[in-house]
């Protein structure tokens, strides 16, 4: 396996991922959802070719890339090699509590403890900040004593019950009822204070990173998640090797490593294939009544929409984007070709998803040399397997106290 990353490493990684993906980004911008055709099919026709012809469920499988036309096999190796990360060392925490986990789901409990476990840090931390907390689990997980806690979060409920589950467990923990991205959040963050936060959206996490520099906090641990999840219409790099890119990201962009649902039931992936094929052959619908081939955004429908017959389902769908339906569409073949359509839409996609964590470690990485700029010694890897939870990438920053 390879090591975690470590200066002068990141960089060097960086100024990699941000070729490929500058080099490649005909391939993974254009989404086939929305697009009937893709301008890469004219480059490439023999893989376009072999990929539209897939089933859906070999779009499922997807294991041997050595199968398919050039380029993806190369794609795939060049993205493989690209990503390749080690984990960070483990610490020898502590075993929990007595019945610390009690009320926390066990696959958010099992991401707590690797995360727990992921941070060596050189000196011991005094003051644990977990910020955007909920009730707090992971910061109570973290306490050790003679340490204290502090947790900011938004929602009063999970402050109140965070607070009530500290003091049942008679830990000095304070937790805080805060938007962090509120201008009043700094005053929480100080240089004794040593910052964790697991999965906070964007935003959330990008503030944490500027006030705990601007702060001077001595160690930070942050797993980054939602890169979406942005107030801007457009990415704004940190760092100053990002931000010398011309690599220009958008909201859809972002959106392309959250793009896959590893821990999802049969049940959930065959509604969800129902509601996309749906969407599919409504699409094809509008492009026939409005005589254009633009994609026509549509809302996301509550499940019970699924239940309706494909008819009733496109004339509701239309009526709420207020398009008449005019003439006599044959119902059959659309439904049919809204499958169809899913089928090529999902086996193009296998190119674009190629791309997927090459994005995530070039935007992780954005972070991590923003840091060490900022005067941090930081590290980057990984602090658990891809299927508890594919954000499971964890930048370690530390400051000699």
């Amino acid at each position: 396996m390879p090591n975690h990353l470590h200066s002068p490493h990141l960089s060097t990684r960086f100024q990699a991922l941000d070729q490929f993906l500058i080099e490649h980004q005909q391939l993974w911008k254009p989404r086939p959802f929305t697009s009937l055709q893709l301008a890469w099919e004219t480059a490439h026709p023999e893989l376009a070719a072999h990929l539209r012809q897939c089933s859906l469920a070999d779009a499922e499988t997807d294991t041997t890339a050595a199968s398919l036309p050039a380029p993806f096999p190369q794609l795939a190796q060049q993205a493989r090699q690209l990503s390749a990360l080690g984990n960070l060392p483990e610490t020898d925490l502590p075993p929990a509590a007595h019945r610390l986990d009690v009320a926390v789901p066990g696959r958010k409990w099992q991401q707590i403890e690797a995360f727990a476990s992921h941070l060596a840090f050189r000196e011991q931390p005094r003051h644990w900040l977990d910020w955007c907390s909920g009730k707090g689990h992971l910061g109570r997980r973290l306490l050790q004593p003679g340490q204290h806690l502090t947790c900011l979060e938004y929602d009063a409920e999970l402050v109140a019950a965070g607070q009530v589950l500290s003091t049942h467990h008679h830990l000095p923990a304070q937790h805080v009822h805060q938007d962090v991205m509120a201008s009043d959040s700094a005053r929480h963050l100080a240089d004794d204070k040593s910052v964790v936060a697991l999965h906070a959206c964007g935003d959330l996490h990008v503030r944490l990173l500027q006030l705990a520099s601007q702060q001077g906090c001595r160690q930070l641990a942050i797993a980054p998640c939602c890169y979406n999840r942005i107030a801007a219409q457009q990415y704004q790099a940190l760092s100053t090797a990002a931000q010398a890119s011309s690599l220009q990201l958008s909201l859809d962009d972002l959106g392309l490593p959250l793009s896959e649902t590893v821990t999802a039931g049969a049940r959930v992936r065959r509604q969800r294939d129902t509601s996309m094929a749906r969407r599919l052959g409504f699409d094809l619908l509008q492009r026939q009544q409005r005589q254009s081939d633009e994609y026509l955004p549509t809302p996301s429908l509550p499940v019970a929409w699924l239940e309706k017959p494909f008819e009733q389902y496109c004339r509701d769908l239309a009526e709420l984007k207020q398009l008449p339906v005019s003439g006599n569409p044959d119902w059959a073949m659309l439904e049919a070709a809204g499958w169809q359509r899913l089928a090529e839409v999902r086996n193009l996609e296998r190119v674009r998803n190629l791309f997927r964590r090459p994005l995530e470690l070039w935007l992780v990485l954005d972070r991590a040399l923003f840091l060490e700029e900022q005067g941090y010694d930081v590290r980057l890897g990984l602090f658990c397997d891809y299927p508890l939870t594919p954000r499971n990438l964890l930048i370690l920053a530390e400051r000699d106290g």
